[in-house]
């Protein structure tokens, strides 16, 4: 399906992305751990697919998502081990519709020292557990695609978004209407608004830290950096 926001052909985040040296192993492949393999994939990453299930192995082998993809029990640490599972930056756990085995391989994971765990969870219950055990991070993908459409929805302006935390987050927006033609000085986002601006960026080019002369226009694309509650107040 489409992205319903039309993204520019350059992005202001692609250098705070994680190194292409990095490697991943996503283990689950149902729906949500395919999406994961394939995304990672496409993006040149080195990505090592696994699964109990034969046929979700093969299949993404036959198309083509995923360089190396193994079938395994994820719950016996050997079969972990003998994988290569432990030498991996980041293991993301994508069987959260499977609690015990989601728990189970997720301790694996921390126990055998692992750097960073992502766990995907079913429930908050879930979510908790996974978190007790080790997870560096857990997600709802539900929740997640819930929030994200609804930002669609009411904030159609903002093309990427970073969080810092959970108060702050740098976000690249097309630049509303309403500030067309205007400098950033005109604009006053630091005294009105509370928002600083790293970065104007047009025609695969950004303007690191630009002049308070800088005038704005609609192809445009404006990089900030501020509170949530200080962005929800953009025009856009």
């Amino acid at each position: 399906m489409s992205n319903p926001i039309e993204r520019p052909a350059f992005s202001f985040f692609r250098n705070l992305r994680p190194n292409k040296a990095r490697q991943f192993a996503v283990i689950g492949l149902g729906r949500f751990g395919r999406a994961v393999c394939e995304t990672l994939h496409q993006s040149g990453y080195e990505v090592l697919g696994t699964d109990v299930n034969e046929g979700r192995v093969a299949d993404i082998l036959s198309a083509g998502i995923s360089a190396h993809a193994v079938v395994l029990d994820s719950t016996n640490p050997l079969a972990l081990r003998e994988a290569g599972i432990f030498e991996f930056d980041t293991v993301i756990v994508a069987i959260g519709n499977y609690l015990q085995e989601s728990i189970i391989t997720t301790l694996n994971l921390k126990e055998a020292g692992v750097t960073y765990v992502i766990a995907k969870a079913s429930s908050d219950i879930h979510a908790k557990l996974l978190q007790k055990v080790g997870a560096d991070r857990v997600v709802l993908p539900e929740y997640e695609a819930g929030c994200n459409l609804a930002q669609t929805l009411t904030k159609p302006g903002i093309l990427d978004r970073f969080d810092l935390d959970p108060e702050h987050s740098i976000v690249e927006i097309k630049v509303p209407e309403s500030f067309y033609g205007k400098t950033i000085l005109e604009l006053r986002l630091r005294s009105d608004y509370g928002l600083n601006v790293l970065a104007i960026g047009q025609f695969q080019h950004f303007d690191i830290n630009p002049k308070p002369d800088r005038r704005l226009c609609q192809e445009d694309v404006l990089v900030v950096i501020g509170t949530k509650s200080d962005l929800d107040r953009l025009p856009l």
